[in-house]
C-alpha cells in the first residue's frame, strides 16, 4: 500500500512538443501537457468528449528520454506523483501550480 500514496497513472496524448531546459545547476528539466479524454452520452443521447489537461515534469535522465522519444501527439502511459508549488509572478501575485512528477513512462504504439 505504500506505493499507492500519492500515485497517479494516466494514459493520454501530448498537447505540444516537450520543453526541455538545462538549469544553471546543470540539471535537465522537461515539461509537457498531457490530455486525457473520457467519452459519455448526455441526456439527449449525444456522445460528449470530456478532456482534462495535466502538467507533467521530468528531471534528469527521464527528461532526456522525454526529449528523445516524445513529441506533440505522442500517446504515453505514465506513472508519477502529484506535486504542488507556488511562486510569485512579475506582478508580485502568488501563483499556484499542480504538476505530475514523472516516475515511469511507456510509449504507446498503435
Amino acid at each position: 500500500m505504500k506505493r499507492l500514496k500519492n500515485s497517479v497513472q494516466l494514459i493520454g496524448n501530448l498537447g505540444n512538443d516537450p520543453v526541455v531546459k538545462t538549469l544553471e545547476s546543470g540539471k535537465t528539466l522537461a515539461s509537457f501537457s498531457l490530455a486525457t479524454s473520457q467519452y459519455y452520452n448526455n441526456k439527449a443521447g449525444d456522445k460528449v468528449q470530456d478532456t482534462q489537461w495535466h502538467n507533467v515534469i521530468a528531471w534528469g535522465r527521464k527528461a532526456e528520454l522525454v526529449k528523445q522519444h516524445l513529441s506533440k501527439g505522442s500517446e504515453i502511459a505514465l506513472e508519477g506523483k502529484l506535486v504542488y508549488r507556488s511562486y510569485q509572478n512579475e506582478n508580485g501575485e502568488n501563483q499556484y501550480v499542480t504538476e505530475i512528477k514523472l516516475n515511469e513512462m511507456a510509449l504507446m504504439r498503435k
